[in-house]
């Protein structure tokens, strides 16, 4: 077996730390888009914890991705340059609390090595855990290093991602982007400047700064949770998504939904530019 395949397997990291408050849950909520509306009640409870007339503020199930943000398994040692953002899988065990101390448990679940110059996807996999030590989520995540492959490890197959149905979608909604969202967004942990600085947007081949995957991917939680989940939180049961191309700040995301029974189907697309955004999207609610 390679020793860089039996590196990368080994890697774990245990017991990682983290902390958050009503103000990383109300900032993370902001970023992905809710209460553009400030007289939008259902939106403002992810937003805003009222005043005058109390009520509990709500989380955002995908804030589960920025809860332990900088939590992995270690040090992969890979072409950073190269690497992709492919699949975002989480699964909720339990609401996540406004305010909470968290540890990380990570590690890499499977390497599959697509051979030299195809490179390589890890999966990986961080548990976030309360102090009693309850699950609250299961995070599992595709890294693509396409600079990184043909180390020879085994001839693996990656699982097949959802099949999103062949009818016509069941809806389809338009929610807007803001010009400054990934300013915003960035501001919940992932500082890469390709999503903030014009000049190094430039040198990695794009007119201007995309929006993160992640804030996308968030903001198909938040299509789902304004058509069939009806803003319930709790009732999110996983969120998976794969990502196949950039949004910029300010476009308009169009997603098509199909609902079979728990299960919500989705995809995105830019429609202005011809492009699906998220690909093979399934939410389950329960």
């Amino acid at each position: 077996m390679s020793a860089r395949y039996e590196e990368l397997k080994a890697l774990k990291n245990l017991g990682q730390k983290y902390a958050y408050s009503d103000r990383e849950v109300m900032l993370y909520a902001y970023g992905i888009g809710l209460g553009a509306d400030p007289m939008d009640e259902k939106e403002l409870a992810f937003v805003n914890e009222g005043t005058l007339t109390p009520r509990p503020l709500k989380v955002v199930p995908t804030f589960a991705s920025v809860a332990a943000w900088g939590s992995g398994p270690g040090e992969m040692n890979l072409n950073r340059v190269m690497v992709v953002d492919g699949e975002r899988d989480i699964t909720f065990h339990q609401p996540l609390p406004v305010a909470a101390h968290i540890t990380a448990d990570s590690s890499v679940i499977e390497v599959y090595d697509k051979g030299k110059d195809k490179g390589v996807v890890i999966a990986h996999q961080t548990v976030l855990k309360n102090e009693k030590g309850e699950k609250l989520a299961t995070l599992v995540a595709s890294r693509f290093a396409r600079g990184d492959g043909g180390f020879g490890g085994p001839n693996l197959t990656q699982p097949d991602p959802h099949k999103i149905p062949p009818r016509a979608p069941d809806k389809t909604i338009d929610i807007v982007t803001r010009p400054d969202q990934a300013l915003v967004y960035r501001l919940c942990g992932d500082r890469n400047p390709l999503h903030s600085d014009p000049e190094f947007a430039k040198k990695a081949g794009f007119p201007r700064p995309i929006l993160h995957g992640m804030c996308t991917y968030g903001i198909t939680c938040r299509g789902v949770l304004q058509t069939y989940a009806d803003y319930d939180a709790s009732a999110f049961r996983q969120h998976v998504a794969r990502f196949s191309s950039p949004v910029y700040p300010g476009e308009t995301v169009t997603m098509d939904l199909w609902k079979d029974g728990n299960t919500i189907s989705f995809e995105a697309k830019v429609k202005a530019r011809g492009v699906t955004v998220i690909k093979n999207g399934k939410a389950v609610l329960g």
